[in-house]
Parts: C-alpha cells; structure tokens; sequence
C-alpha cells in the first residue's frame, strides 16, 4: 500500500504526508517501519528537505557498473514540492575517509509557483 503510494506519484512524498495519508490503515509507527524497510530492500531513497523532514521517493538504480551514484532533490520554497532530480553525481572517494551518504537540495520555486 505504502510502495502504490510512490509507484502512482511523480514527487518525493514526505513522513508527515505519508503518516496523514494512511492514519486510518495504519498508525504513525508502523507507517515508519515500512518506510524504513522499503529502503533498505533498495525500493526507496531518502533525504532531508529544507525543513529539516525526511523525504522519501522511488530509488533511482545503480548504474550498469554496479557503483552507488546519488542525484540532487529539488524542493519549492513556496508550496514545498519535492522531486528528484534526473542527474547522475558521482561521490568522490576521499583518502582515509569512508562516505556513506550525501545530500544535495535545490531549493527554489516549481514550474506551479512561477507561473
């Protein structure tokens, strides 16, 4: 049920809309436990947006070499739409240092805002 909801939206969804969404299925814990668990079986990504949420969208795939890329996420400071954004980055590799994460938001107005 938590998976349709990313399989049948175009943008990255955030917990507090997701806990909204299903309050009447499921309570804000469970909600959590599955968003925890789709990321881990690699069908969700997450970031954290300009207000400090977590967001979670569909996992973009590795690509054919089997090396992790990340992309940049796109959120609306006006109606706080938040989306990926279609561009492959590749992490550095930083002597004597191991990365397990990065994050990269653009923070601006959608297509809707502006016009």
């Amino acid at each position: 049920m938590v998976l349709s909801a990313f399989e049948n939206s175009r943008r990255a969804l955030s917990v507090v809309d997701l806990v909204k969404r299903f309050e009447t299925e499921m309570n804000k814990t469970t909600v959590y436990r599955v968003l925890e668990r789709l990321q881990d079986d690699g069908e969700l990504h997450s970031f954290t947006g300009k207000d400090r949420l977590k967001w979670f969208a569909k996992y973009h795939k590795p690509d054919s070499n089997n090396t992790t890329m990340t992309h940049p996420h796109f959120q609306c400071q006006d109606c706080g739409k938040s989306k990926c954004i279609p561009v492959d980055i590749a992490i550095p590799s930083l002597p004597n240092h191991r990365i397990d994460s990065s994050h990269l938001l653009f923070i601006g107005q959608c297509d809707d805002c502006l016009a």
